[in-house]
């Protein structure tokens, strides 16, 4: 991921940051892949907070840690290899338990690409508890919302017949700096586990919902559902401590 330019607008919560679809962040068909959409949202969510004074040492040391909890996005067009765009991304008024952050990506004239909305549960790092959002300090709250062209991050219907599609050994590449997989990575489970004869649809949606962190050495199994009359792809992820993700995707 190259950065070219990067800056806030007046208000002081709005970011954006140029990029550059690169080769290597592309899939087959030289589109963005998932894990690359993932990687950017998160990556500039926390290059937004360093900016404006709280990277992630600050936010330890006030006893804060921000995790991914669900995320929603709306497909437009996905961005291309070589392809220029935009990524804008602020946050909204806070939920009781729940940061939320939109996210948008256009290309340098405006065109909508891909559209997004995401929710962060704030923890207390050390005893890995929710914190309230009304406690977190280090910035004045956010109280605007805006519309968004995307489905709203929210509980994922899980089919009862889903059928056991692969399994992936969790390694040592898999984890971050929180000492689990990194929330992109789930974008490589997901877009590994779509059928061979579903892998060219076009897709216009996309939620993921993070349940239970998977941690170095767990074996992540892999179940899935098609529903044809529906035109949904769900796929479920979990390890013997449970459900570790649910998803879905959605075609036209």
């Amino acid at each position: 991921m190259i950065s070219q330019k990067q800056w806030f607008d007046e208000d002081g919560i709005t970011f954006h940051s140029e990029h550059k679809v690169q080769f290597s962040q592309s899939d087959s068909s030289k589109k963005m892949s998932f894990y690359e959409l993932l990687k950017v949202t998160s990556d500039m969510a926390v290059e937004d907070y360093a900016q404006r004074g709280m990277d992630r040492d600050t936010l330890t040391e006030h006893g804060y840690a921000c995790l991914v909890s669900r995320v929603a996005f709306r497909f437009h067009r996905f961005p291309r290899e070589n392809e220029n765009y935009v990524f804008t991304t602020y946050e909204e008024k806070a939920e009781a338990l729940q940061l939320v952050r939109a996210y948008e990506f256009t290309t340098p004239g405006g065109e909508p690409l891909i559209t997004g909305i995401s929710s962060w549960l704030l923890v207390d790092p050390v005893a890995h508890r929710i914190i309230p959002t009304k406690k977190f300090d280090l910035r004045p709250p956010v109280e605007s919302r805006k519309e968004h062209d995307c489905l709203k991050y929210g509980k994922i219907q899980i089919p009862e017949d889903l059928e056991k599609w692969d399994e992936w050994k969790i390694r040592y590449s898999d984890i971050d700096g929180n000492n689990h997989v990194n929330n992109a990575r789930y974008g490589a489970f997901v877009a590994n586990a779509i059928p061979e004869n579903l892998r060219d649809k076009a897709f216009t949606d996309f939620r993921l919902n993070y349940a239970k962190e998977a941690k170095l050495g767990q074996k992540l199994e892999i179940f899935g559902k098609v529903n044809e009359e529906e035109k949904k792809l769900t796929i479920v992820g979990k390890t013997e401590e449970g459900v570790s993700f649910e998803s879905e995707l959605i075609w036209q």
